[in-house]
């Protein structure tokens, strides 16, 4: 291979994304889904050699590489934005502006934190040590955002989902959605 190839995987559901709070650089432990949604990955990753598989140094980036794949090798530089004063707030309670920045993903610094750009050149800085060939990077939905930003059209990295890009040529090559819904779906009727 030619090229530098990342599978960026977000990590699974966990309290905070159910309810709808800023995790950040906070220790959360996944859910019963997100460790469902991990395990439902293997089969998607499974039958590629990868020539590393990293993950963020925290727990629910840790755990969802273990379920989907094995033991990673932990790097700081892949975790979450430094949500700062606002970690741990739930989205509604974020002033106004910063909502806004966010949903953009133009602007945005936290106090006491990290601002957009600041994120993408710390994950940028990892992504560019990395040798040719495909890695397997678990990490967090902001720093999936941010390495495709300018990419196409925005989107929202799911819980669970792959975004494949072109490291070298800075393209997107495709999106995979968690094989598990965010909900699980509801019982049949008898």
């Amino acid at each position: 291979m030619d090229t530098v190839e990342i599978w960026l995987v977000r990590h699974g559901q966990t309290q905070f994304n159910l309810i709808g709070r800023l995790s950040g650089w906070s220790d959360i432990a996944l859910t019963e889904l997100g460790r469902a949604q991990a395990r439902a990955l293997r089969p998607l990753l499974e039958g590629r050699e990868y020539h590393g598989v990293w993950s963020s140094d925290l727990p629910r980036a840790i755990e969802t590489a273990r379920l989907a794949w094995g033991e990673p090798t932990p790097d700081r530089r892949l975790r979450e934005i430094d949500f700062g004063d606002y970690e741990g707030l739930s989205f509604e309670t974020v002033p106004p502006q910063a909502q806004q920045a966010l949903l953009e993903y133009d602007g945005f610094f936290a106090p006491g934190g990290e601002s957009l750009r600041d994120l993408e050149l710390r994950v940028e800085a990892f992504l560019n040590t990395l040798p040719k060939g495909r890695h397997l990077v678990f990490t967090h939905g902001g720093v999936v955002r941010g390495m495709l930003h300018g990419l196409g059209p925005e989107r929202y990295a799911a819980n669970g989902s792959i975004a494949v890009m072109d490291w070298t040529q800075r393209r997107l090559l495709a999106l995979h959605d968690n094989p598990i819904p965010r909900e699980p779906a509801p019982a049949p009727a008898n």
